[in-house]
């Protein structure tokens, strides 16, 4: 029998503010409604960034122009049933557009909202993971870099 291979997985999200309010995601999750920053799985072809401006637009119908990279997190839940989980998350800011109201959001996404850093301090039970407060700290105290940080490399068609 072949041991099971383990694999990261790799997400990315979008830090969104206007006005000191952050954009957010109030979302279905085994654990309940949970909030979050527009974010999700990099697909297979995807870029990074490409990953993180098709993510917000589809759960919560904003645009979002990444302007920079505030960091690079890494965490693991165990799960008693099987092998745990390790996400490698890349978290982007940058500015949103307006929502398309034509636009439907993810199936797992209840809805959109906007918090202050301390209304979302102020309930850390409903953040899916412990990585939705850090990132916005990581942003307030200003962490950003540039988005070639993280390099793509990208194979041609072969000749």
């Amino acid at each position: 029998m072949k041991p099971e291979t383990w694999l990261p997985h790799v997400t990315v999200a979008a830090i969104v503010e206007r006005d000191g309010r952050f954009l957010l995601v109030e979302e279905h999750t085994a654990a309940g409604l949970r909030l979050n920053q527009p974010a999700g799985h990099l697909e297979a072809g995807e870029t990074l960034l490409d990953a993180v401006i098709r993510e917000t637009l589809e759960e919560t119908a904003h645009s979002f122009a990444p302007e920079a990279l505030v960091g690079m997190y890494m965490t693991h839940f165990e799960r008693p049933e099987r092998e745990g989980i390790t996400y490698l998350r890349f978290t982007y800011c940058g500015a949103g557009g307006a929502p398309d109201p034509a636009r439907a959001l993810d199936p797992d996404i209840v809805r959109t909202l906007w918090m202050s850093a301390d209304e979302l301090r102020a309930c850390p039970e409903r953040h899916r993971t412990p990585l939705v407060m850090q990132c916005v700290d990581d942003y307030l105290a200003g962490r950003r870099f540039p988005l070639d940080f993280v390099h793509t490399h990208s194979v041609g068609p072969k000749r």
